[in-house]
């Protein structure tokens, strides 16, 4: 690796100090950063459901072949730079070669047996991802909205239209959010009455539009070693003005814990609402359009009841009343459209009070008077 004085390097030479500086900038990167989160960095999220997984070890093959692509061309280039510099004394061009038949096949037949390869092994991956379970163990529909998401639960064998046994919103607090059993098939469906929205978990390395008028579904199976973790997600579709207020939160249950949190929230559904108070008037509300028929109501002080007509379809809407501090006095259940439910107000101090939809406060709210 040495040179006379007054020559240009060996090739050797150079090549040596290109190794040597290589692995000085290699040992240097792992003192310096985590070489850890650099690797990992290169990678999505580990995949949490069967799904994801299909699709992480489809990356896995493209990432290498695309490695060992990169290392050889790069490693040519290094090579050729290095070889066939000019030197000192080379006044003439060396021998030029035109067209090269071996060459021609190589550089052709490789990369047409990768595309092939590559083909085959993602359209295998799209039909397992695609795949649907004829009878799923649990049918939720998501339903996105402006800017908010609800979560209607349905029964056994209920197609995209069934009405939902009970809806979680994501509005509703630590208790908010969709739950899901661990090691259990669930089939979703995606609504949106509004614009294009999509529902997009990271962990779950699988993104899905939610289109307006479009039936898209899929099926979803996540690990039951991940019973007990929770999974943020987002509204990955610019939708508006408040498309960053659109997250979600999917918490894993063990089936035996699902099943207990899944037949509380059929109890609450079907529970009978206490009655109103006796001689109590009816105030009529409609929701329709993602907007309420009024926005002033009066009631009472000693109670009454507010007729509630949700006429938008799919799409749950509540109403609750807030003093004038903010602070929710009457928080009363959501429910989807089309249908109608009496929500009884108990005896409220007079004064004037604030009436909204929790999921959509920004667009469907209005002032009680009660006296």
């Amino acid at each position: 690796m040495s040179s006379t004085p007054g020559s240009r390097p060996s090739t050797t030479a150079i090549i040596g100090w290109l190794i040597a500086a290589a692995v000085f900038l290699a040992l240097a990167a792992l003192v310096v950063l985590n070489a850890q989160s650099i690797w990992t960095s290169f990678f999505p999220p580990a995949a949490k459901s069967v799904e994801g997984t299909e699709i992480r070890n489809l990356y896995d093959i493209v990432f290498a072949i695309a490695v060992v692509i990169f290392v050889v061309v790069e490693g040519l280039i290094i090579w050729t730079v290095v070889r066939y510099r000019r030197k000192p004394g080379d006044d003439v061009l060396p021998p030029q070669t035109h067209g090269n038949n071996l060459a021609e096949i190589t550089w052709t037949l490789i990369p047409t047996l990768i595309v092939l390869f590559l083909f085959v092994i993602s359209w295998q991956t799209l039909n397992n991802v695609e795949a649907v379970n004829p009878k799923p163990d649990l049918a939720v529909r998501a339903v996105a909205r402006q800017f908010s998401w609800s979560f209607e639960y349905l029964p056994a064998g209920a197609d995209a239209e069934t009405k939902a046994v009970f809806a979680i919103t994501q509005q509703d607090g630590p208790t908010g959010g969709l739950f899901l059993p661990a090691g259990k098939t669930i089939h979703m469906y995606l609504h949106s009455p509004d614009v294009i929205h999509a529902f997009y978990v990271p962990q779950f390395l699988f993104k899905r539009d939610v289109i307006p008028g479009v039936n898209n579904q899929f099926d979803l199976e996540i690990p039951a070693s991940d019973a007990g973790e929770t999974y943020r997600g987002q509204c990955a579709e610019l939708c508006g003005i408040g498309h960053r207020t659109m997250t979600l939160d999917v918490h894993v249950l063990a089936p035996a814990d699902f099943q207990a949190w899944y037949d509380k929230q059929v109890t609450a559904a079907s529970a009978t609402p206490p009655p109103p108070p006796s001689g109590a008037p009816t105030i009529q509300l409609v929701a329709q359009g993602l907007e309420f028929d009024q926005s002033s109501l009066t009631g009472p002080a000693t109670g009454f009841t507010i007729h509630f007509d949700n006429k938008d379809n799919l799409i749950s809407h509540d109403v609750d009343i807030l003093d004038a501090g903010g602070k929710k006095v009457v928080d009363n259940k959501d429910f989807p459209g089309p249908a109608a439910q009496d929500y009884p107000i108990p005896p409220l101090p007079a004064g004037t009070y604030k009436f909204e939809c929790s999921i959509h406060p920004t667009q469907m709210f209005g002032t009680l008077t009660v006296q």
